[in-house]
């Protein structure tokens, strides 16, 4: 069986495994944008939350601060993202660009293509199990309504 990976009994590993297969399905879905499925995810909560520092941000998408620092650099590079003063001198404050709210609406239909290809390839009903599941694992009951992106 090359080229698939073995069951695991660790669900560390099998989760491990099952988010990076996901995530090259969402990446593939918005290669056109030029984003990655976690920059897309970066794009929707600013959206979504407006402004916040760089700690909230990584709360809101359960990542460590270093991770979600190196993610937010290509995109404040590309001018989709504007990094400020935040509310005291420690922190700074992450907000859209009007350039990253056009890239990310222009991403918005690859990425409900990318949903929809996760839930023809595994069923509406084991879609929204996993994720209910994995909400509980993260400690959010709530399952966000299908059309608010990442």
């Amino acid at each position: 069986m090359e080229g698939h990976p073995t069951l695991t009994p660790c669900h560390c590993l099998a989760v491990r495994q099952a988010a990076r297969h996901v995530t090259q399905l969402y990446d593939r879905h918005l290669a056109a944008s030029g984003l990655r499925a976690t920059q897309f995810a970066l794009l929707s909560t600013l959206d979504r939350m407006g402004s916040l520092a760089v700690h909230e941000l990584a709360g809101h998408l359960v990542m460590d601060r270093t991770a979600t620092g190196r993610a937010l650099r290509p995109l404040e590079r590309d001018g989709l993202i504007a990094i400020g003063a935040g509310r005291d001198a420690r922190t700074r404050a992450l907000s859209l660009t009007p350039a990253g709210r056009e890239r990310l609406e222009a991403a918005r239909p690859l990425w409900q293509r990318a949903q929809a290809a996760f839930r023809t390839e595994y069923g509406e009903a084991d879609a929204l199990a996993l994720q209910r599941a994995l909400g509980r694992v993260i400690g959010r009951r709530p399952v966000p309504e299908e059309g608010a992106a990442a």
